[in-house]
């Protein structure tokens, strides 16, 4: 049986997920639950992962997944939840992995010189990729899209290509020289690489400064 603060944590988790397709992150849920310290947090997750609410998915980001609600609480779809525009959040892995080349650091907020890969890989779910493609790697760095769930130390899998619709989260190489994460809006002759933060600045560039070199599939949670 769980306490109240469990199932209410368990919730919150559940709501979140499937209403952004993101989980929350562990300063949302200890603000959620009027809790004073994060690990307060960390012991009521504990708790839920031992009793078979909760799965941290076996890779290096440690990933939620809602494996199941109380008995009081229905549900049709509790293990899987995807985000509108089909990418696959903190999902549980049924189908293998593949291994995927880490770039490093990705600004969520000013851009930053341009990434390279230096030889690191993660072992990510295929259940996150959405398909067939060639898929990168990227650590979030700042809080520029926390207001989509996308926050810093997160893990953003990218999908590799050169084209995007509107509203599509990207990475987009500006000036050939620095990347960076955002919402990606066409305007004519100008480009507008949108934060989902309203404490930040909308970037705006003419179409021949910025290149799309990645749509977002999937974002894993560090912990």
């Amino acid at each position: 049986m769980l306490t109240k603060k469990q199932k209410d944590l368990l919730v919150f988790i559940h709501e979140r997920m499937t209403s952004e397709g993101v989980a929350p992150s562990f300063d949302e849920m200890k603000t959620a639950l009027d809790l004073k310290s994060k690990s307060g947090v960390h012991r009521l997750v504990t708790g839920l992962v031992e009793r078979g609410y909760l799965e941290r998915l076996p890779n290096r980001a440690r990933a939620l997944d809602v494996k199941r609600l109380p008995d009081d609480m229905v549900t049709d779809n509790a293990a899987n939840t995807n985000s509108e525009n089909g990418n696959h959040l903190f999902q549980h892995d049924s189908g293998g992995v593949r291994h995927v080349p880490l770039y490093g650091k990705i600004a969520a907020g000013t851009p930053i010189e341009a990434i390279r890969h230096e030889g690191e890989y993660i072992d990510a779910p295929l259940s996150m990729m959405g398909g067939k493609g060639d898929f990168y790697a990227l650590t979030v760095d700042g809080e520029s899209m926390k207001d989509v769930g996308i926050c810093d130390g997160d893990m953003a899998i990218i999908r590799r290509t050169e084209e995007a619709r509107n509203g599509d989260i990207v990475v987009a190489l500006v000036n050939g020289e620095e990347v960076t994460l955002k919402t990606l809006m066409k305007k004519g002759a100008k480009v507008d690489l949108v934060p989902e933060n309203k404490d930040h600045k909308v970037q705006t560039y003419n179409a021949d400064q910025v290149q799309i070199q990645g749509v977002l599939s999937s974002i894993i949670r560090m912990y």
